[in-house]
């Protein structure tokens, strides 16, 4: 016979000798060493350790030879009464179509607390499957979030009400709005609507949500209530979040050249002053995905470059107001976009930008020498190389002089310069070069220009303002939210901008028209001031009276005569806009 004695005596021996639980080979290895003799080495081979290890085990032992190998006999009954009635419970109340949150919330009100997470691992266990998606009126009936009604300018109610706002600032703007017209411009833009939400509608929308806070309104959905933001709208109330996304995708990007056009001009005939002077500066919005048509560039506020939308802006230095702007700048044509900002500017203006301050990586010396030739002044940096940093270290110090920095508030204000004549490849002529140095910096700063006639002092001055509205360029970019790619409300780049040159011009009207140094005050100033503010709107047969609560500022609104106010407003009805303060 096959199956001998003996044989079946091996097979069973294999458990003590080859044994498969971590446990149960430390025992039969510890039992080989101590019980039997066997070497160390000859012990650690036989049951899979390494030399090292098995001493280290054997270490282990000797300081608690005590150590429970074999599991203490199960006490008390086999089975669990109270485990049981919970998982009877979740059983039953799965059958009656419950979720794992129903059942979860079920539970703790009687004091059987269990996490939904317990409670989806116990149904698995039982073989139940997922839930389907339910309806609404399949689900228990517990309280919910209030459903708002679908916006729709056709159901939108102009009766004679009393409403409260939140967004009562945003009503300072209706009347700019409203001379513009801002309808007549997005259609002859060609943007796109429906008779549900027509264009103007929707763009208000969306400017409202831009002219309102200092974070794009991932919340919108706490807002669809608020009527005042739906007036100012002209709806019967907010879009939902994924309208205001949906939108911005729909917007063909051919339309937003010609709604840039329209809207300059429509807010210079409002009396939008233009400056002379202007800063220049790209700036990347930070891309989080995948699509390989996306470049990397560098993005300064994290000292790295990343994949991101390159977007070019133009600031009006003397009003600080964004003036141009372009999110569709490619590598290959980032170089020339500071000339087609020029063309932009004599086609809406009928003049030549005076000045133009930017940074050394906006563009090349050629584009530089073209700037000269069209007598247009300019200041930039000029890229610090180790050749240039040798010679002008071995200028002789006589060749330094000093200077001091006027209505410059910095530590830094009688820093040295260096005034030199200098040839650039691709550029005809010569270029004026100052090196500055106690500034602040280890290397000197190396300013280059086509202005022989200012002094160094002004030059040096006007630069470093550059450096004080870059960092207004990015505070504006910062309050009007073109960074929170975290935000709810997502939105195309190029209408996000379209919309940032909307509330900034805005502002700049805003602040012009208020006065007492307001006309160059941060955007983030007149909302805390003035924009903030809670509203109650009194809807009449023919007018809409807006009456503000009583605030510090509101002398200052009463001055400029905000409350002699009364324009109509097409999308309400043609209705005449009061402004009352208290």
């Amino acid at each position: 016979m096959s199956n001998s004695p003996s044989k079946n005596l091996t097979d069973f021996s294999r458990f003590f000798l080859e044994p498969q639980n971590a446990t149960h080979r430390q025992y039969e290895a510890l039992r080989a060493y101590f019980v039997k003799g066997l070497p160390s080495n000859e012990a650690a081979r036989r049951f899979g350790y390494t030399p090292g290890s098995f001493r280290v085990l054997c270490t282990e032992f000797r300081k608690q030879p005590h150590r429970p190998f074999f599991l203490a006999p199960a006490k008390g009954p086999g089975t669990a009464p109270r485990a049981d009635a919970v998982r009877a419970r979740v059983v039953a109340l799965r059958k009656q179509n419950l979720s794992i949150y129903d059942i979860s919330a079920a539970l703790n009100k009687t004091g059987q607390r269990l996490s939904p997470a317990s409670v989806s691992l116990l149904l698995k266990e039982e073989g139940f499957a997922r839930l389907p998606r339910r309806r609404d009126e399949e689900r228990p009936d517990i309280a919910r979030p209030a459903t708002a009604e679908i916006a729709d300018v056709r159901h939108l109610d102009l009766s004679p009400r009393r409403v409260r706002t939140q967004f009562g600032g945003l009503f300072l703007f209706l009347p700019y709005l409203a001379r513009i017209p801002f309808d007549r411009l997005l259609d002859k833009a060609g943007l796109p609507g429906t008779q549900m939400v027509p264009a103007g509608c929707a763009m208000r929308a969306l400017l409202g949500l831009k002219l309102f806070g200092t974070a794009r309104h991932s919340h919108v959905m706490s807002d669809v209530f608020d009527d005042g933001m739906a007036l100012f709208a002209g709806l019967n109330v907010i879009p939902k979040r994924s309208f205001l996304t949906e939108y911005s995708c729909r917007i063909n990007p051919r339309c937003y050249p010609q709604v840039a056009r329209h809207w300059f001009d429509a807010v210079g005939r409002l009396g939008l002053e233009r400056g002379f002077s202007f800063d220049l500066d790209f700036h990347t919005i930070p891309y989080h995905g995948d699509d390989a048509l996306v470049e990397k560039h560098y993005v300064s506020k994290r000292s790295r470059r990343q994949k991101g939308l390159l977007a070019f802006l133009v600031q009006d230095a003397d009003q600080r107001v964004f003036c141009y702007a372009n999110a569709e700048v490619r590598k290959a044509e980032q170089n020339d976009e500071i000339l087609r900002f020029v063309e932009y500017w004599k086609a809406r203006t009928k003049r030549l930008p005076q000045e133009l301050v930017f940074d050394s990586k906006l563009t090349t010396h050629a584009n530089l020498d073209r700037l000269n030739k069209l007598g247009i002044e300019f200041i930039t940096l000029r890229r610090r190389t180790p050749k240039m940093m040798r010679t002008i270290h071995q200028m002789p110090l006589s060749a330094w002089r000093r200077i001091e920095l006027k209505n410059i508030a910095r530590a830094y204000r009688t820093p040295k310069i260096l005034d030199q004549t200098i040839h650039l490849n691709n550029y005809e002529g010569t270029l004026r070069q100052l090196a500055v140095t106690d500034l602040g910096h280890e290397e000197p700063t190396i300013l280059i220009t086509n202005q022989r006639r200012r002094s160094p002092v002004t030059l040096i001055g006007r630069y470093a303002q550059r450096m004080i509205i870059e960092n207004a360029i990015a505070n504006g970019i910062d309050f009007f939210h073109m960074d929170a790619l975290s935000s709810a409300v997502a939105m195309k780049i190029n209408c996000d901008l379209q919309l940032t040159l909307m509330a900034s011009s805005l502002y700049r009207l805003l602040g012009q028209r208020i006065g007492n140094g307001y006309e160059r005050a941060k955007s983030r100033h007149l909302f805390r001031d003035f924009i903030n503010a809670t509203a109650q709107i009194l809807i009449g047969e023919h007018d809409i009276e807006v009456r503000f609560q009583k605030r510090a500022h509101n002398p200052l609104l009463l001055a400029a005569e905000f409350d002699k106010t009364s324009v109509k407003i097409p999308w309400l009805g043609n209705k005449r806009l009061h402004l009352r303060f208290g």
